[in-house]
């Protein structure tokens, strides 16, 4: 069977009779045993650390292809510019919708919960040096305007250099509009790049072969570096921004699901591998070729899926959110600061915009907290040193939030075009039908 963007989602070598257990016991055998050792060899465990790095930075090295190429594709293939500004349109719209919902379920949550209440900490005695150490080289844009400018490239090429997904999504949608509006004539070319995704795509499947060797290297070193037992101060605001991602999953968006007469507990079934290569690796991009694949598969449609997910992953980031407002109110709580409803109302409207500019790494929801922080002024931005030793643990929570948040959205928009197979999609999320990739 080939290796397409199709087959990818279901078909991978550890799956492929004879082979072995699937990705999916791999990674969480991997996980296990990265637990126990970063547990009972902490020294060990943090010699692990490259072992997860590589793998995330070996599948961020092929985002930005998989994006440009996707996404081009999906406009040219559309031909109707008019359907593109529509699909988009609705999902912006969409993802703005859900943005604000779990950022008003975050600062909900946060204020029912208090997790930082009765810590009594005080910005001046706190050391920064490891804030500072964390927030070096970043330098997030503050207002709109800059915002805006950054989503520019200086190069067509230095967009990939960076890689900076909002700057190669400028550069696809600029591409695939161009193709869309030459018609025949580009034709060569988007054939062209429908085969080099295809390469692409090919290597990822090579490179989700080590995604087992990278999860236990980025679990062996989290528990030795950070460990469990010293977590237990802040361990009020994990469980509370547990809580709200789950119940911001099985409820909003499970209730979105239930209006297309769909399940998201069976959604989440279906897209366990990616799931749990996401939890090991703390990196919802680790996954994207994989669900835009799954999707494909469901039955939303190539151009939708391959237009919305990539877009998704820079706009639609409902755990990151989430986190962003709790931690926000955490700070204040821990430092005594007295939030009025009108510093709120500003804190959300900036998070409306900062939390667009968050990437779905490992370390980028701190680090758009502290930008958030700098542009209210209402919190002090040294009060994140607090969170430093526990931000790995949640980001896990966030990556699978996001993840899970670009998934539905994808089916939405589908759905809103009438691009949406539903009683496929129905069939696949029941088990009742194999995804077309695997039907015989």
């Amino acid at each position: 069977m080939e290796l397409t963007p199709e087959t990818l989602a279901t078909e991978t070598p550890a799956k492929k009779k004879g082979r072995g257990p699937s990705l999916y016991v791999q990674v969480l055998v991997a996980i296990a045993a990265g637990v126990l050792l970063g547990w009972l060899k902490p020294e060990w465990g943090v010699q692990m650390k490259p072992l997860g790095d590589g793998f995330v930075k070996l599948i961020k090295m092929l985002i930005g292809p998989i994006v440009f190429t996707t996404v081009a594709v999906g406009i040219a293939g559309m031909k109707d510019l008019k359907k593109v500004g529509r699909v988009g349109g609705k999902a912006i719209l969409w993802f703005e919708l859900m943005t604000t919902a779990a950022l008003i379920i975050g600062l909900t949550m946060a204020h029912v919960v208090k997790p930082g209440a009765g810590i009594h900490a005080t910005a001046a005695n706190m050391d920064t040096s490891a804030l500072d150490k964390t927030l070096a080289g970043h330098a997030p844009a503050h207002g709109v305007v800059e915002h805006l400018l950054a989503i520019i490239p200086n190069s067509f090429v230095g967009a990939f250099v960076d890689g900076d997904v909002l700057q190669i999504l400028l550069l696809a949608v600029l591409m695939g509009s161009a193709l869309a509006s030459v018609g025949e004539r580009a034709a060569t070319v988007v054939k062209l790049l429908e085969q080099f995704s295809t390469g692409v795509f090919a290597i990822v499947g090579i490179v989700m072969r080590v995604a087992p060797l990278g999860a236990f290297g980025a679990m062996a070193f989290t528990i030795a570096k950070y460990g469990v037992g010293t977590l237990g101060s802040l361990a009020k605001l994990m469980g509370a921004f547990y809580a709200t991602a789950l119940l911001f999953v099985f409820l909003v968006l499970g209730a979105v699901m239930r209006t297309m007469g769909l399940s998201i507990v069976r959604l989440v079934k279906y897209l366990r591998e990616e799931l749990v290569i996401v939890l090991g690796t703390s990196s919802s991009e680790s996954a994207l070729p994989r669900l835009m694949a799954k999707l494909e598969g469901l039955g939303c449609s190539p151009s939708v899926v391959r237009l919305v997910v990539p877009t998704g992953y820079s706009f639609n980031l409902d755990g990151t959110a989430i986190y962003l407002t709790m931690a926000a109110l955490f700070v204040a709580q821990a430092l005594d600061v007295e939030l009025s409803p009108g510093d709120e109302a500003r804190l959300l409207l900036v998070l409306l915009l900062t939390s667009k500019g968050a990437a779905g790494v490992t370390g980028s929801g701190f680090v758009t907290l502290a930008a958030t922080l700098s542009s209210t002024s209402s919190v002090p931005v040294v009060g994140i040193t607090l969170l430093l030793g526990i931000d790995r643990f949640m980001s896990e929570a966030r990556a699978l939030t996001n993840f899970v948040g670009n998934a539905v959205a994808t089916i939405v928009v589908a759905r809103w075009e009438n691009e949406l197979d539903l009683d496929l999609a129905k069939k696949v999320l029941a088990g009742e039908k194999k995804p077309p990739a695997l039907t015989p």
